[in-house]
């Protein structure tokens, strides 16, 4: 009979080895050595402009590009192949509506779970 703790190592072993498939290692040692530094002075300063938000959205959205695609990289094939077009098409589709994902990120839909069936929304447009 496994015991649980057999169980549990082997569940870590696979986490672990599926964030090592998708971390490439130059940047899993620079995270180590951020992470030591500390929380950088970055998160802390405010994007006050609309062009500086948009900018980190669109670090944000590449980032999550390049996350997807490696993550794709370990798949073979046909099924390699989709999850590399689905990555790209929402890349693409993102990008494209970049004002409208950071009108959603300043101003989130508010729903009341009081009882009552509004919900109240409040939406901006954002002029380039």
């Amino acid at each position: 009979m496994t015991s649980k703790w057999t169980w549990a190592a082997a569940a870590l072993a696979m986490a672990m080895t599926a964030q090592a498939q998708v971390t490439p290692p130059e940047v899993a040692t620079r995270q180590q050595q951020e992470l030591k530094r500390g929380d950088p002075p970055r998160w802390f300063k405010d994007n006050k402009t609309t062009e500086a938000q948009l900018a980190t959205l669109r670090k944000e959205i590449g980032a999550a590009r390049h996350e997807a695609q490696a993550a794709c990289k370990s798949m073979a094939g046909a099924e390699k192949t989709a999850c590399m077009r689905d990555a790209q098409a929402t890349y693409d589709g993102d990008m494209a509506n970049l004002r409208e994902l950071l009108v959603e990120a300043n101003h989130p839909r508010r729903f009341d779970s009081s009882g009552d069936s509004g919900v109240s929304e409040k939406v901006e447009k954002i002029e380039p």
